[in-house]
């Protein structure tokens, strides 16, 4: 009986323990992103296939809709990520400074992120109506003329970006816990040598809390990257379409302000149903949440080693 060399034996049992990974990576990564690059040399409609082998590589570079929707995803990437992370950052930063009511406000901030996103949108988009929405009431009542929140192609993508800051509720509680663990004798020490309180942020918060911080720029960044339902439904409560039969809502409104990279592989896929070229825009989807990922991934290295 042949003996098992003891490095291929603890390989083999490496393997066993990985197997369950393994399987889940081949099943739900590996295989789906090889099909997706299959299918994208094919045109296909769910019931026929026929080899077409780079044409929709070449109608993805002269599809508008396509770049309109990659310019808004963009745009929301580069702003509405940052001003996620800031204010969660903020709000974290003043509950761990008040004296009193610290679990009120702290409840206060954290349930919009309770709410169903369906229900909670639209409840903000009546809140942001400029007719009858309580926020432009309130500007109005302090001689600021509000926008049309949602029906103004200029105003469509800040208004999903307070949406979006709005629900920040899971992440101030994660920035919350990060500078609650924060060493207070470091502040102290601080202090006793004559630094300001933005020196102490700057010095000790940020540092220590760095982990948090990419973690939250990473997962905010690919989050945005399949940004989807909110703008959908704003859109379609602000045009005010409904699902009468014979309609069909085209998203985007107000002029493809708000129309992201995820809804439009949604209607090429499955409304158009040529998914050959659907899987092409899912290939995009992917190499820019790849992209973003390794160049966050490097700022926060380069940021720690300057910080040591």
């Amino acid at each position: 009986m042949a003996v098992i060399p003891l490095r291929r034996r603890e390989g083999l049992k490496a393997l066993l323990w990985l197997s369950p990974w393994l399987a889940g990576f081949g099943v739900f990564f590996a295989y789906p992103l090889l099909a997706t690059v299959y299918f994208s040399f094919f045109k296909y409609d769910l019931f026929s296939l026929s080899f077409t082998g780079l044409d929709n590589y070449a109608y993805f570079l002269k599809d508008d809709r396509a770049w309109i929707s990659i310019r808004n995803t963009a745009w929301l990437v580069v702003v509405m990520v940052p001003a996620q992370v800031l204010f969660a950052l903020g709000v974290a930063q003043l509950v761990t400074r008040l004296k009193a009511g610290v679990g009120f406000f702290r409840t206060v901030f954290y349930l919009p992120s309770l709410i169903p996103v369906t229900a909670g949108t639209v409840a903000f988009v009546f809140l942001m109506n400029p007719a009858t929405g309580p926020v432009n009431r309130i500007l109005g009542l302090a001689g600021v003329q509000g926008p049309d929140w949602f029906g103004d192609k200029d105003w469509s993508k800040p208004g999903l970006t307070l949406l979006a800051m709005w629900g920040v509720g899971n992440l101030m509680v994660i920035f919350l816990a990060a500078l609650l663990d924060v060493p207070r004798h470091l502040y102290e020490a601080a202090a006793i040598d004559g630094a300001g309180a933005w020196r102490q942020f700057r010095s000790i918060t940020l540092p220590t809390i760095r982990p948090v911080l990419m973690f939250s720029a990473v997962t905010g960044v690919i989050y945005t990257l399949q940004y989807f339902t909110q703008a959908m439904i704003a859109a379609r409560v602000a045009s005010g379409t409904t699902d009468a039969p014979g309609t069909a809502f085209t998203p985007g409104y107000p002029e493809m302000s708000t129309l992201t990279l995820p809804q439009w592989l949604f209607q090429t896929g499955f409304r158009d149903y040529t998914m050959g070229y659907a899987c092409v825009l899912a290939l995009v989807l992917f190499a820019a949440s790849l992209v973003f990922t390794l160049i966050l991934l490097r700022q926060f290295r380069g940021f720690e080693e300057v910080a040591s």
